[in-house]
């Protein structure tokens, strides 16, 4: 079982995270990232929004294969996860309490605008997300929840660290959790990442960046595009009646014909932001309250935003997260995190798009 996990929050850069925190000769990261093992008490669901259930079958939740993720451990080494959902799940988080309550958490918040844009564009760009409009598809989210739908569709409620960390601090004594902010993973990942190891107890000055593992991609609302995401929705549909078969397998062609010609994340306006400050502004106050930090600057405008490091590198997909990676520990050729400039990145899996000083 796992000495520390990395909780939250999605698009927040914890597959950049998982990837750096891998090269260190102390730490082993489970070949998979996001097992979610601990959302579901036995078999997760079978039904959901778009996608939902054929992402269900890449949930690791029976505890023997849970288990064997770190068998290839060294005896020297702290083994870790991440699953970004679990800060969100308060079940997630009792299983983890009564299962592992020795164990360190490590948090990630972002900007839960930008956070919440980031996540619908990531649907959008899979082909899932059937509103073309982010505001609007927040709008959704009651409706969508009362469906069933997985939490990675609730794009406001996600961002609410606030209560999540509150309830977290019921459960486990706060010297067993780190709350970062993710604009220090992209202004200063050095300094960072020296924190998180002083906070497992591992050696610093070790790990120097963090790699680049999940842009974004943003497509344009065409009808080919409409068309296409139509019958990526259906598809995904009636693979969840084919035993056996996995997102992966039925949806990859069409996710990839959909982001081949992808622009970066595109930036919000104030307009939007205004918009959607209102619903997490009560949470933002508690935030302040629950961990001692000031994030007021969430709640004004941001002279930038979206992608700031271009269109995804050639080669890569949208996040597969739940299925096995090459070994984290090999060195590859990677772009940091900030404006430090861009080289390969290694295919397959998410990339952080840096966002500057208010995040």
């Amino acid at each position: 079982m796992p000495d520390f996990l990395v909780i939250g929050a999605p698009k927040a850069g914890t597959t950049a995270l998982h990837a750096a925190l891998a090269r260190h000769a102390r730490l082993y990261m489970s070949a998979i990232k996001e097992p979610k093992f601990f959302l579901s008490d036995g078999p997760p669901p079978t039904k959901g929004g778009p996608g939902d259930a054929l992402t269900y079958r890449e949930h690791i939740w029976r505890r023997p294969e849970y288990e064997a993720l770190f068998d290839p451990s060294p005896a020297w080494t702290l083994r870790g996860e991440s699953t970004p959902l679990y800060l969100y799940d308060r079940a997630a988080l009792r299983r983890i309490r009564q299962a592992l309550p020795d164990a360190k958490l490590i948090v990630i918040v972002r900007d839960p605008v930008e956070r919440a844009h980031s996540n619908w564009t990531h649907l959008w760009s899979a082909g899932l997300e059937p509103v073309d409009d982010f505001v609007r598809a927040c709008g959704e989210e009651e409706r969508r929840i009362a469906a069933g739908w997985a939490s990675f569709w609730h794009y406001v409620g996600l961002g609410r660290y606030g209560e999540q960390l509150e309830y977290l601090f019921t459960l486990f004594p706060r010297e067993q959790v780190l709350v970062l902010r993710y604009r220090l993973m992209v202004d200063e990942p050095a300094q960072t990442l020296d924190r998180i190891c002083a906070f497992l107890g591992v050696e610093q000055g070790v790990l120097a960046g963090i790699p680049r593992h999940n842009v974004t991609s943003h497509p344009e609302p065409t009808l080919a595009h409409r068309a296409v995401s139509l019958a990526q929705r259906a598809g995904s549909a009636v693979g969840a009646l084919v035993p056996g078969l996995t997102a992966a397998t039925l949806t990859g062609p069409l996710e990839r014909f959909l982001q081949r010609h992808s622009r970066e994340r595109q930036p919000l306006g104030w307009q939007q932001r205004q918009e959607l400050i209102p619903r997490f502004e009560p949470d933002i106050r508690l935030l302040r309250s629950v961990v001692g930090e000031d994030f007021s600057d969430w709640l004004r405008p941001r002279g930038r935003s979206g992608s700031l490091v271009g269109a995804r590198p050639a080669g890569q997909g949208q996040a597969r997260n739940g299925r096995a990676r090459p070994s984290l520990r090999e060195p590859s050729p990677s772009a940091e995190l900030g404006e430090q400039g861009v080289r390969s990145v290694r295919p397959g899996h998410l990339v952080v798009e840096p966002v500057p000083a208010a995040g």
